[in-house]
């Protein structure tokens, strides 16, 4: 039986979020996702992948006017992100879809986007012993349903000439964003590596990517997020 609860979100967005107590909670990924995102007043239209309970769509929708996409494939999670959305008073700005997003032609046809964020699922399916029972659990945090690769390919194929797209990751799988990258004709503009202490190594990576771009990437300084009481407009300087 999932139970399910209204909790703040983070931070001081006035939003709150609706998660099952025992079962599928947000990440600071999402957070930090968010906020690394360089909205304008040019920006009319985003996407969001993957977007577990729309954390990342409610977030921006404090930032920005432009309209929101956002796709979940998990049905449970999806419910979550609408009655989430719809107790925030947002569902003017977001439309959120329970669909498989290799399958998004279906639903939102050739549509183009100024920008798309996405928060995937970090780990390949390499072991079976590492995959969490939970099914919810397990498609969230592993590539069962979605690759890295696939991702690259759909953000390329639905964002407008240098649009730009989002993504927070592994460290350990930068090399494989840059390769994806390139060859999606998305190529990393920006690197961001966070930590959570400070004598320990940088796990988390947010890049930026922009469509049609020359080759060329800026690598920030890297970022400690121990004990830090917000996240707003923390990369400010970032991009």
């Amino acid at each position: 039986m999932k139970n399910k609860e209204l909790n703040d979100l983070y931070d001081y967005y006035n939003l709150k979020i609706y998660q099952y107590s025992n079962d599928f909670k947000f990440s600071i990924d999402s957070i930090l996702l968010a906020e690394y995102v360089k909205l304008s007043t040019k920006t009319k239209n985003i996407l969001d992948l993957c977007t577990g309970n729309a954390v990342v769509p409610l977030i921006l929708t404090t930032k920005t006017k432009a309209l929101i996409d956002a796709f979940d494939i998990q049905n449970d999670i999806y419910k979550l992100a609408k009655e989430s959305i719809l107790y925030n008073k947002k569902e003017k700005q977001i439309n959120v879809y329970n669909a498989d997003i290799k399958e998004i032609n279906n639903y939102i046809g050739n549509k183009k986007y100024d920008i798309i964020t996405c928060n995937p699922p970090y780990f390949k399916v390499s072991n079976q012993k590492y995959i969490n029972d939970n099914v919810n659990l397990a498609i969230s945090r592993h590539e069962i349903k979605i690759t890295l690769e696939d991702i690259f390919q759909i953000a390329s194929s639905h964002l407008d000439n240098k649009g730009e797209f989002y993504l927070v990751h592994r460290v350990t799988r930068l090399d494989e964003i840059i390769i994806y990258g390139n060859k999606y004709n998305l190529n990393v503009k920006n690197i961001c590596l966070i930590k959570t202490k400070e004598n320990a190594q940088p796990y988390i990576v947010l890049v930026r990517c922009i469509k049609g771009s020359n080759m060329g990437v800026k690598v920030s300084d890297v970022i400690n997020i121990e004990n830090r009481k917000t996240y707003q407009d923390m990369f400010k300087e970032e991009l």
